[in-house]
């Protein structure tokens, strides 16, 4: 290389400029890692004071009336000793309190539980609506369940949009065999209420055995199918309830909604 290309080479060198040190992640200050308590998240807080997913749940079946231990065991599942310990931390957060009836006590929500309500209705309506098709929910897995666990969800299965357009019916629901008994189930002003016992001037009648009914329900027997064959029997008016009803089993037929079964 001649001394003039040297030169040049340097001058060069000398007029590129110098690219900034890259900081790394090791030279960069480091956040301060904050305790989640530190946090401020309200849903994670509220998750704090709720618990977990028992203390939901139970405040749900306290929801409709007071109940003893043994209801509630029947009516969750729950374990006796996890049962024991959430409805104890639930009373000390102030969600639930006490009450004798004859030699024993049950349980009742109170104001503070009651306020969790629109929390564990929009829970439901997720899992209506959407979590069975994200999930993919196998019905068969409920073929055992109760008739009132069916029966007290139907508030959570309703088809708003169409219970706020059609005239108010009232349907009763006579069930035999294991778990089986009288329902009524009221729907007017886009709004469902079930409760036991007969219906006074009901609009139509559904007698059937409870497991029948169940699969009928939850889309996992077609209605039709189940009358030819005199599982399911119907008096009264055209209205049916599976109008009213999401049928967990039943595909929408957009695709996009679950069960919307025929007219029965």
């Amino acid at each position: 290389m001649t001394e003039t290309h040297a030169r040049l080479d340097h001058g060069l060198e000398k007029a590129r400029p110098r690219k900034a040190p890259v900081a790394t992640d090791e030279s960069a200050p480091r956040a301060e890692i904050l305790r989640p308590a530190q946090i401020f998240d309200p849903v994670a807080r509220a998750l704090d004071v709720i618990g977990d997913r028992w203390s939901l749940v139970l405040i749900r079946q306290l929801l409709t009336g007071a109940r003893g231990f043994q209801d509630l065991r029947v009516r969750t599942g729950i374990a006796p000793k996890v049962l024991s310990s959430r409805l104890r931390e639930m009373r000390t957060k102030g969600f639930i309190d006490t009450e004798p009836q004859g030699h024993r006590q049950i349980y009742r929500v109170t104001d503070k539980g009651r306020s969790l309500e629109p929390i564990i209705a929009s829970i439901a309506r997720w899992w209506v609506h959407e979590g069975i098709s994200a999930l993919e929910i196998d019905a068969t897995r409920f073929t055992e369940t109760s008739a009132l666990s069916v029966l007290e969800s139907l508030p959570s299965l309703l088809r708003e949009e169409r219970a706020r357009d059609a005239a108010p019916v009232v349907f009763e629901i006579r069930l035999s065999g294991e778990g089986g008994g009288v329902w009524t189930v009221a729907i007017a002003e886009g709004r469902c209420e079930v409760r036991s016992g007969f219906a006074e001037g009901a609009d139509v009648r559904y007698t059937a055995s409870a497991r029948d009914w169940c699969a009928v329900a939850l889309g996992l027997l077609d209605a039709k199918e189940a009358v030819r064959r005199g599982l399911l029997h119907k008096e009264g008016g055209p209205q049916a309830m599976d109008e009213f009803f999401h049928q967990i089993a039943r595909p929408g037929q957009d695709g996009s909604r679950p069960g919307q079964g025929d007219r029965r």
